[in-house]
């Protein structure tokens, strides 16, 4: 499962589950150009990339622009040589129950998490398609199966990530593009952190595990799907959530 030679471009990488995958890719061999809004961060991460003895490159951009999305992927291919691993893990949440829910949460949302995912896609399979070959990673959610109180946006945006997959699977399948999602569960991540101990608790109550998973068992799992050992997987959602959805 060695990536020596690849190239990953990781979207939401300064921090999380982004920012351990981009360490993780690094640490067995890729070279990995990280994007986020938050620059700094990225910084931070590409400095510890380095330290790993891999090439690094940040990248500044909103997924919700297709300009920023195409430069991006662009900037990667140009700097860092080629483009053989897309990450698709930057995302926001804006919770509130549906009748306090506004136009501007609903579209921040979804033009982060569903429509940054498709730009980026998008810009990066035209490159895939000339090395007739590439592996599409899509960050999705058990919200985006199960629904979730509070959450009608951020759902809607996962769900819609599971049906793009599925379709851009069957798209490039014979281009040699494998596209498949993740739906981590309840993640120890800033968002969770976020969270009200008591409500933290409750999550934990609700899965068989009785833990949080943390952004490790994430990245495990994005490693397996963006290495020759899942070569003939495409167009599939992974589950890493504790039991919480079977």
């Amino acid at each position: 499962m060695n990536l020596e030679g690849k190239v990953a471009l990781i979207t939401g990488g300064a921090q999380g589950i982004g920012k351990v995958t981009a360490l993780l890719l690094a640490s067995n061999g890729a070279a990995v150009a990280v994007s986020d809004i938050n620059m700094e961060g990225a910084l931070e991460t590409v400095k510890e990339i380095e330290g790993l003895g891999r090439r690094g490159l940040a990248l500044e951009g909103d997924v919700s622009n297709p300009a920023d999305a195409e430069r991006i992927v662009t900037a990667t291919v140009e700097q860092l040589g080629g483009i053989d691993i897309l990450v698709n893990n930057a995302g926001i949440t804006r919770d509130r129950l549906l009748l306090r829910m506004t136009e501007e949460d609903w579209d921040a949302v979804l033009n982060v998490n569903l429509k940054g995912t498709f730009n980026c896609t998008k810009a990066a399979v035209k490159h895939m398609i000339k090395r007739k070959s590439g592996k599409v990673v899509n960050i999705a959610s058990v919200v985006g199966e199960m629904g979730n109180a509070g959450q009608a946006n951020y759902a809607a945006s996962k769900a819609g990530i599971i049906g793009l997959t599925k379709a851009i699977a069957r798209e490039y399948a014979q281009r040699g593009i494998n596209v498949n999602a993740i739906a981590p569960g309840y993640i120890e991540t800033p968002m969770t952190e976020a969270l009200a101990e008591k409500v933290r608790d409750e999550l934990r109550g609700q899965i068989p595990m009785e833990r949080l998973g943390i952004p490790l068992d994430v990245a495990n799992a994005v490693y397996f799907l963006v290495s020759d050992a899942s070569n003939y997987i495409t167009g599939q959602v992974l589950n890493v959530n504790g039991g919480i959805y079977m």
